[in-house]
């Protein structure tokens, strides 16, 4: 299937029926407690990922966030 992920089209390959969101943040290597989600314009939060399922032509932007400052 082919996702926007942060303004590019990548094509994500599944063995399962259904992607979840949670499913496709494990697959692309991000933990969920250091980024956030924006999908098809709604952010998400962490507990309604296991519920959405990824489609074909969705859009998500996937924000890490980094630590740091002095």
């Amino acid at each position: 299937m082919n996702l926007r992920i942060n303004g590019k089209v990548k094509a994500i390959e599944t063995a399962q029926k259904s992607l979840t969101l949670a499913g496709l943040i494990k697959q692309l290597g991000h933990h969920s407690r250091l980024v956030v989600v924006e999908f098809n314009g709604t952010i998400l939060t962490p507990e309604h990922w296991e519920q959405q399922i990824i489609k074909d032509g969705d859009s998500l932007e996937i924000v890490t966030i980094v630590g740091g400052g002095s």
